[in-house]
């Protein structure tokens, strides 16, 4: 196995965020209770923790970078703490400044032994206000304020309580009077009073807020017509391109053709993985036709809460989660999760609620954004998320989670799908402690993922930007090898899966695990072979 990427062997147990108890603690098949109301009515809600005894945390975590936590040695702690992505926002930084974090998420992950994915997230056609006058670092603009909202660049950096320059050039022509602008995630509300000329109108504010430099705008009653991909967008993807990052996080995708403008701006060379921001009604509309052109879907629920009644996002919440589960794309709940940790050393009761029911409605990873980037309290933010995930796992019936995927397939069903729904049901009828799966491109572990087995699924690969993307699904280990010789000797790739489970405090002699691969005939079709196996 490669050894860059083993650190995590050095633990002999897997007792913390991840993981809540031991071994030889494990009850099997509680996870595997095929009625769901039964399931919930008999979990435990005492100290002994026994609905997640033994259970690994198998839903992936999303962190943003920030000043909190761009060294080496914070981001060893947030990789310690349970990240699996970091998350870099191009709206903000030079290249520089994104070169020198991307080395140093290398470092830390270098460092720990820990395989950690990096995504680029775009600006994309956001609007964005300028910068205040310098002797201020923040204003409060009052209720009832007269404000003029320019778009004259004159203005850029003389924002104060009376006056806000905004970066899209058409905004006066397509606001009109009684129209609302939100800015910064709608924590201030604008009234356009008067439209005084093609780059300016006057508002009135609604609410009394602070506002520093550079928040986000929103125009909920506007038709925006800004392009999917601005130029700095198409510069900030040939940079990730360069720099070889394993996924795009592409903001405000609206309709199909974003996410192809997307993949044609990354030219050509490894595949990058793209997903799609939904933060608006029109990817709200389009959202099947999105969906089946990107590789996976992020519930942006900032923006999307805006723009959309805040009442319905966590119905679209549960649409989106709903349909990637059932086509078996990742999906990422993000924004305000645990928000009030940004300040505070424990979260609301409600945010608590939140990360689990995202973990409940089937979300393969959950991100934290400020909490991460600029909070006080980036480590605990992490561990907290993780055993909130971990204990909704505990209260989902997995086998019936199972039968409704299944139930969703249309007819007639692909060999490889039914090979996955193989995998899985044998992994529930025998109370495997795991899969082990060879998948060097991902396409296998992405598909037994897609069918929500109880269980880890540990992917062998010997490709590092595979492994990374494969970090989106849930339950999906990659165990990073180097490139066999014999791509036929499947034995030994199996078992560096195996080696990798029994070496993270996973498996156990005598455990039973199912085995997913080719059967050598014609490998180039892809896995094709189930079998059950005793770790030794």
């Amino acid at each position: 196995i490669n050894a860059e990427y083993m650190g995590v062997l050095k633990r002999s147990s897997s007792v913390g965020p991840d993981r809540i108890a031991p071994q030889n603690s494990r009850t099997a098949g509680r996870a595997l209770r095929k009625n769901d109301l039964d399931h919930l009515a008999n979990l435990n809600i005492g100290a002994g923790n026994s609905n997640t005894a033994g259970m690994k945390r198998l839903t992936g975590i999303v962190c943003t970078i920030g000043p909190a936590t761009d060294t080496v040695e914070k981001l060893m702690q947030l990789m310690e703490a349970g990240m699996n992505i970091a998350r870099i926002n191009f709206s903000h930084g030079t290249y520089d400044q994104a070169t020198m974090l991307i080395n140093n998420i290398r470092e830390a992950s270098r460092k720990t032994g820990r395989l950690v994915g990096i995504a680029l997230d775009t600006k994309g056609p956001e609007i964005r206000t300028g910068k205040l006058k310098p002797q201020y670092k923040e204003v409060t603009i009052e209720a009832n304020t007269k404000v003029k909202v320019t778009s004259d660049r004159a203005f850029y950096e003389l924002g104060d309580a009376t006056t806000m320059f905004v970066d899209y050039k058409n905004f006066a022509n397509v606001v009109f009077k009684g129209g609302k602008i939100f800015v910064d995630d709608g924590l201030l509300q604008l009234e356009v009073s008067e439209i005084v000329d093609s780059s300016t109108v006057m508002t009135t504010a609604l609410n009394s807020a602070a506002v520093s430099n550079h928040k986000g705008v929103n125009l909920p009653d506007a038709k925006i017509d800004l392009p999917a991909l601005s130029d700095k967008d198409k510069a900030d993807l040939e940079f990730a391109r360069q720099q070889g990052l394993d996924m795009i996080f592409a903001s405000f995708i609206r309709k199909p053709q974003d996410v192809q403008d997307c993949r044609a701006a990354l030219g050509p060379g490894p595949k990058i993985s793209v997903i799609s921001k939904i933060e608006n009604q029109e990817g709200c509309d389009n959202f099947r036709e999105v969906l089946a052109v990107s590789d996976g879907i992020m519930v942006a629920r900032g923006d999307l809460g805006i723009e959309i009644p805040a009442q319905k996002v966590v119905v679209a919440q549960k649409m989106m989660i709903a349909n990637c589960n059932m086509v078996g794309k990742p999906v990422i709940c993000a924004t305000q999760m645990l928000d009030s940790m940004t300040k505070n050393p424990r979260p609301t009761r409600a945010e608590v609620s939140d990360v689990a029911n995202a973990i409940l409605d089937g979300a393969d990873c959950t991100m934290l954004s400020g909490e991460s980037a600029k909070g006080k309290y980036p480590n605990n933010s992490v561990e907290t998320m993780a055993l909130c995930s971990l204990e909704a796992q505990g209260a989902m019936s997995m086998r019936q989670r199972f039968d409704h995927i299944r139930a969703c397939q249309p007819y007639p069903i692909p060999p490889k799908d039914v090979m996955a729904q193989s995998a899985v049901n044998t992994a529930f009828e025998v109370g495997a402690a795991g899969i082990v799966c060879l998948s060097n491109t991902g396409t296998t572990s992405r598909l037994i993922s897609k069918y929500r087995p109880h269980c880890p699924i540990y992917a062998v690969t010997s490709s590092p930007t595979n492994a990374a993307q494969m970090l989106l699904s849930r339950a999906v280990f990659p165990v990073l090898t180097e490139e066999p010789k014999d791509r036929k000797n499947y034995d030994i790739r199996v078992q560096s899966g195996v080696t990798y489970g029994k070496m993270a405090g996973d498996l156990f002699p005598g455990d039973l695990i199912v085995v997913v691969h080719s059967d050598g005939v014609n490998p180039e079709s892809g896995a094709n072979l189930v079998r059950v196996v005793r770790v030794p």
